[in-house]
């Protein structure tokens, strides 16, 4: 089967919104037991919105001072439904116990129960307490896909 999606449905140069509403949460589904993506056809004109990364793989190597080896991280699980103040103290708990970095799933954003800037606090005090116990650098990636902290 074919699927298409009017570009209109994703945001300019987000390849976070497109591959997350095409593919994150259609395969995340347990109605679906089998489903496979085979193509992935982006129109030339939407490709010329993405910009890139800002930087890439040897620059996180100069950050974190590791080297010939893969970068060790997580998804924080769950993704929803813990308080800012838990979900920090997962991160934690998986960079403690030898992570490099924790990541927030792509469904993490501001939601009532854990807004983004609680979730900032929380979140940036866990690198900070593990490499202070460890001293290996550590790190987190926040989801950021809101126009500013405060959506």
């Amino acid at each position: 089967a074919y699927v298409a999606h009017p570009l209109d449905s994703f945001e300019e140069g987000s390849v976070t919104n497109m591959f997350t509403s095409i593919v994150g949460n259609v395969f995340g589904s347990k109605a679906l037991r089998a489903l496979r993506l085979e193509d992935l056809r982006i129109p030339p004109a939407y490709s010329k919105t993405f910009k890139g990364p800002p930087h890439g793989i040897q620059v996180e190597r100069d950050k974190s001072n590791k080297y010939g080896r893969p970068l060790l991280g997580c998804t924080t699980k769950p993704k929803l439904g813990l308080s800012a103040k838990n979900y920090g103290r997962a991160c934690y708990e998986c960079l403690r116990g030898g992570l490099d970095l924790t990541k927030d799933d792509e469904n993490v954003n501001s939601q009532p129960f854990m807004r983004w800037r609680d979730r900032f606090v929380f979140v940036a005090e866990a690198p900070n307490k593990a490499q202070g116990e460890t001293g290996e650098i550590k790190g987190h990636y926040l989801n950021a896909t809101a126009g500013d902290c405060e959506e």
